[in-house]
């Protein structure tokens, strides 16, 4: 079932202290592959939420479902209304053969704003986005940074309630991962619920709250902080690769191995001791999702069956 928000007209109505965007307990399938697993989802005007995984973690399917773009087979999805809404596919969403104003021009009479107001917003975002001087450029002659960030521009020029936005720094360059940041932060304090996915675990932790999937299921949900601290065990860090056991609970990441203990580590153990540990290593949100699929692999997979 899917339960259109309260909101009025786009990014105009005022928007209440209890409204949120999100899914309860929803189910979604492809034929026989359940690509959402009961998932419960919730975000909230003025913030950012990042929703993260691996290919086929179901982002894009949570984010089509929050767009209106599609239903669940079960579950119920709370949104807003279409006109209160702003969706980036994971392509940029423009048309090539049109100019960057009449791009912009066109998304912003689609979502019926008067031409003044469309004008005015479109070259207040173009400026701070730095296309200010392209407006006459054909949106196909752009670069992919350009391109992205007047995706974004054309998914808020509405001022919606609910901007989602499919992986919007996906390949774009440094400073262009500045200016789309820029975009949506600006979205955010404007009063809108941002729904975001990347692959990028150093945007997510700049998002108020995460949610990390795999395979359609919840692996955790939360701020940066909370999904860190509630990561069960202790890691450690080694030169090499450890033996045995403890083997299948390592991953490499800058030149060393993380070792993952789901209690308390013995570095006198003799597995890490012949690898050569380092110490305890802070987890950080990367190190916790990382935790959290081998969590999830290991409890499917019987020792000494696992692909080395």
């Amino acid at each position: 079932m899917i339960a259109p928000g309260a909101a009025g007209s786009a990014g105009d109505a005022a928007r209440s202290a209890g409204d949120w965007w999100g899914t309860e307990d929803v189910c979604v399938r492809f034929g026989d592959t359940l690509a959402l697993d009961h998932v419960w989802f919730r975000a909230e005007p003025g913030r950012v939420s990042a929703v993260v995984g691996g290919d086929g973690a179901g982002r894009t399917t949570l984010l089509r479902c929050l767009a209106g773009a599609l239903a669940p087979a079960s579950g119920r999805v709370r949104r807003a209304a279409p006109l209160a809404t702003g969706y980036l596919s994971a392509g940029s969403g423009i048309y090539p053969d049109l100019s960057v104003a009449e791009n912009l021009a066109f998304r912003a009479a689609a979502y019926q704003v008067p031409p003044q107001q469309a004008r005015e917003r479109s070259g207040e975002l173009l400026a701070r986005a730095g296309l200010d001087r392209v407006g006459d450029r054909l949106a196909g002659q752009l670069s992919g940074g350009m391109r992205q960030k007047l995706g974004v521009i054309a998914a808020m020029v509405h001022r919606p309630d609910l901007l989602v936005l499919d992986e919007p720094t996906t390949g774009v360059d440094p400073v262009s991962r500045a200016d789309l940041w820029w975009l949506i932060a600006r979205a955010a304090a404007g009063g809108a619920a941002v729904v975001l996915a990347t692959s990028y675990l150093d945007e997510a932790e700049r998002a108020h709250d995460v949610l990390v999937l795999d395979a359609g299921t919840v692996l955790a949900s939360g701020t940066a902080e909370q999904i860190v601290a509630a990561m069960p065990g202790t890691l450690t860090m080694a030169s090499e690769r450890p033996a045995g056991e403890a083997g299948r609970r390592a991953w490499r990441r800058e030149g060393r191995w993380r070792v993952w203990d789901p209690a308390a580590v013995d570095l006198a153990a003799p597995d890490l001791a012949a690898a050569d540990t380092v110490g305890a290593v802070a987890p950080d949100l990367q190190d916790a999702v990382t935790v959290a699929i081998l969590a999830r692999e290991l409890a499917l997979v019987p020792a000494g069956e696992e692909s080395r």
